[in-house]
């Protein structure tokens, strides 16, 4: 009878644990949920503060390759960012903020900060000296932050533009740090990783300016009067759900659309498409013709089927107002930077602020040479 009272006991205390932990979890759930909902992109204030194990560099990446590899690590991260950047801010604390994600990152690369407007001297890994705003124009960071794994050979792995959550975050550097950015696409390792659910495309978030099928999108032979907005979407997609809320429900938001042609597919599905360019194919044979990793992504073309942009990390309100402006004012003609376009409306023209000497640049030349942290 003792030991059936006791077997009884460690039973109900499994199963109060279990009912704890599986809470505990949905809490953690709920915080991202309500995050996610009631983020504000607009830019933050004051200053962003770079994590403290951030690699203080001279900015000669080959050396910083190097001494990331000598310390048996798998490269590098450039990260490019701005002083005041929402998105930045995100990525610090809810990725970088996570402890697990922080181990994993201090222990299989060096995390080496750009100031996108900066105007101090980088060494490319390809051997290249150029400004800091040189090199992110270069490597079209449009979004910050944006990022770049370069392995031990100095070859970019893998670039990330904008914020992603921290499930989607992990798995992106495990792909690089396992080396599978040499066999396959970062789509491939997602869609293998976290195979999409099969429902029917009707289940999907439905807008009134979505224009129905057939999706007949050819703009190869006669230009067509507005630019087409694509949104690639998926069912059970928590960013999806938060996409078709405030963002999109923004005033401002809904006038700019109304000057495209908007479609909705669902990148898993079976329905056929005729392409900007002319293709006959599936909206799974385009989504994997694109590489598209995340959804939500959009992508805008121009009236003759040329990509414009894409959107492919987390957007809120006021990015993807930022975005549509530039395609509605046609100043991706004139200027096809977006990151350009946005200092000029920020600072009206105006030459780039001064840039304050790092402080880590007055450092003793022993500590900086050991890559010191």
């Amino acid at each position: 009878m003792g030991n059936s009272v006791m077997h009884k006991i460690i039973i109900l205390a499994v199963v109060l644990l279990c009912q704890n932990l599986f809470a505990a979890e949905q809490a953690e759930d709920d915080r991202d949920d309500e995050w996610e909902n009631s983020f504000n992109d607009q830019p933050v204030i004051p200053e962003i503060v770079y994590p403290e194990w951030f690699k203080k560099s001279f900015l000669e990446l080959p050396e910083d390759i190097k001494e990331a590899v000598d310390e048996g690590k798998k490269g590098i991260i450039v990260y490019f960012g701005q002083k005041h950047c929402a998105y930045c801010q995100a990525l610090i604390d809810k990725d970088f903020g996570q402890k697990d994600i922080e181990a994993y990152t201090r222990q299989n690369f060096d995390v080496i900060p750009i100031n996108i407007w900066g105007s101090n001297d980088v060494t490319t890994p390809d051997g290249q000296i150029m400004t800091e705003r040189e090199f992110a124009l270069r490597e079209n960071a449009n979004f910050t932050p944006s990022l770049i794994f370069y392995d031990a050979q100095g070859k970019q792995a893998l670039m990330l533009r904008g914020f992603y959550p921290p499930y989607k975050f992990r798995a992106a550097m495990e792909y690089v740090e396992r080396g599978y950015y040499k066999e396959e696409f970062l789509r491939d390792y997602m869609l293998r990783a976290d195979p999409p659910p099969k429902f029917e495309i009707s289940d999907m978030n439905h807008e009134d300016f979505f224009i129905p099928p057939p999706f007949a999108l050819d703009r190869s032979h006669f230009p067509a009067q507005e630019p087409l907005l694509v949104f690639f979407e998926q069912q059970d997609c928590h960013a999806c759900d938060v996409l078709h809320s405030a963002p999109l429900e923004f005033e401002e938001t809904k006038k700019l659309l109304t000057h495209f042609e908007v479609v909705q597919l669902d990148m898993n599905s079976d329905v056929p498409v005729i392409t900007p360019d002319g293709q006959r194919i599936t909206a799974k044979q385009w989504a994997e013709q694109l590489n598209l990793f995340y959804a939500p992504t959009l992508i805008a073309f121009d009236e003759r089927g040329h990509e414009i942009i894409r959107i492919d990390s987390v957007a809120h309100v006021y990015r993807l107002k930022s975005v549509l402006e530039f395609i509605v004012r046609k100043t991706y003609i004139t200027t096809p930077d977006f990151m350009t376009w946005r200092f000029d409306s920020i600072f009206g023209g105006k030459k780039l602020p001064p840039i304050e000497a790092r402080d880590d640049r007055n450092n003793n030349v022993d500590d900086a040479s050991q890559g010191s942290r």
